[in-house]
């Protein structure tokens, strides 16, 4: 499930993941990223990763979609907030894939340092 969060930056699409994410939960996280690059042109992505119990197939069909349809010149840095070692080794190879994008990983108490980051 994923949850939309206010962090009090204009152009950032902030979300909470928990346990499966599901159709919907893309469609409704991708929908706000289109709005906020409407408004801003360039956006910076907060995830809080509190659990995660895989993504329905239809889910990652639609991350293509998405990545197919915005790209993602229009994101300049994401900050995943999270306690789970595994997702730290994921992002970086995720940071050496997407080498226009500054990603970086912060612990559940450095929150306040991940918003910070993308000012």
């Amino acid at each position: 499930m994923i949850t939309l969060e206010d962090i009090g930056i204009e152009n950032a699409v902030a979300f909470h993941v928990a346990g499966k994410i599901t159709e919907n939960d893309m469609d409704m996280a991708f929908a706000a990223m289109k709005a906020k690059i409407k408004l801003h042109t360039n956006i910076v992505l907060y995830e809080q990763i509190d659990s995660f119990g895989g993504v329905e197939l239809a889910g990652i069909i639609d991350k293509f979609k998405y990545l197919f349809d915005m790209g993602i010149s229009n994101i300049t840095k994401v900050a995943i907030v999270t306690d789970k070692g595994w997702i730290e080794k994921i992002v970086t190879l995720e940071d050496k894939l997407f080498r226009t994008i500054e990603i970086k990983v912060f612990s559940v108490e450095d929150k306040a340092q991940a918003i910070e980051f993308l000012r």
